[in-house]
């Protein structure tokens, strides 16, 4: 009976406030930290001596959001496409389409990808394989981020996720997935997407190795972009890599959970912020965060602007 009336009240709960006012408590607690610190602040950055570096941490930035790319592809294939000569055009679709996580309402990125999939394969298909992928991601941050905290009690926990990434328990998360996609689902018109997993899914293999690989490397890219920028602004004192990739890892997939925030903004920041307390000064934080968040808006932008011009020119 209390089990019953537990799943009740969480079937009760608003998330999607939930998220609304943690992005903007996350929003709050940034803006007052960066006003505290605004007199130690400093973008003053010398670009004949550092230019190379930023150019590299954009170069990764880049790298980051292809190897995300090439990510999704085989997820597409582990969920039983064939693959065929013209492959190719998941990647490059991808890319062009990262842009759009950036557009008020965070959803069309998903909406053009399932669009895109559909007319080559079927629409569960095309529905599972863009609503997973995140999931994919959230693990691949947390795998890395249990390598820094091997011998902490939270080590298991980050692994939990990672234990249904599987042919058997996929569809778990699947079903959860989808009750927090409700208005992506009513968006896009999807009848009982649910109900017809098993007849149009053929899942090849038991665990997507190829998939799940590529995106720790799409994770480690990010991270590297990052640490760039860190030690840009912080080139004297030297600090705990792993420690920063824990930090990082976990920062960045808090704004994964929170759709609510384009991109992760605000959200990242404010995690990061939080979880590093006073181990690191402030002020080198708040310069490499923004430095970071300015690089990889750029390199998103870069890569997806033809697509946002066309499909704005379509508009007109």
């Amino acid at each position: 009976m209390q089990k019953i009336s537990f799943i009740k009240l969480l079937n009760n709960i608003n998330f999607s406030i939930l998220k609304k006012l943690f992005f903007l408590l996350s929003l709050s607690y940034f803006c007052f930290y960066f006003f505290k610190n605004f007199d130690q602040i400093s973008f003053q950055i010398d670009f004949a001596r550092n230019g190379k570096y930023i150019f590299l941490s954009f170069l990764f930035c880049i790298l980051s959001i292809f190897f995300n790319a090439i990510a999704w592809e085989n997820i597409v294939f582990w969920f039983g496409k064939t693959k065929t000569k013209n492959k190719n055009n998941l990647i490059s679709f991808y890319v062009l389409t990262n842009v759009l996580k950036y557009v008020p309402g965070g959803i069309w990125h998903f909406f053009e990808r399932y669009n895109f999939l559909k007319d080559i394969s079927n629409p569960q298909l095309a529905f599972y394989s863009t609503l997973i992928e995140p999931y994919f991601m959230l693990c691949s941050a947390f795998l890395l981020a249990s390598v820094g905290i091997i011998f902490s009690p939270f080590y298991f926990l980050l692994l939990i996720p990672l234990v249904f990434l599987n042919r058997k328990l996929i569809h778990l998360i699947l079903i959860r997935l989808e009750t927090l996609k409700i208005k992506t689902i009513s968006a896009l018109k999807i009848n009982n997407v649910k109900y017809r997993f098993e007849e149009r899914i053929k899942i090849i293999s038991f665990f997507p190795a190829r998939a799940f690989l590529i995106e720790i490397l799409f994770v480690l890219s990010k991270f590297i972009g990052f640490i760039i920028c860190f030690y840009i602004v912080n080139l004297e004192n030297q600090y705990n890599i792993s420690y920063l990739l824990v930090i990082f890892c976990l920062s960045w997939a808090i704004g994964l959970i929170v759709p609510t925030a384009p991109g992760g903004v605000g959200v990242f920041e404010a995690c990061f912020i939080f979880f590093i307390g006073k181990n690191i000064p402030q002020n080198i934080i708040f310069v490499s965060l923004i430095y970071f968040r300015l690089i990889s808006t750029l390199a998103d932008l870069f890569l997806g602007l033809p697509f946002l011009l066309r499909k704005l020119l379509k508009r007109i």
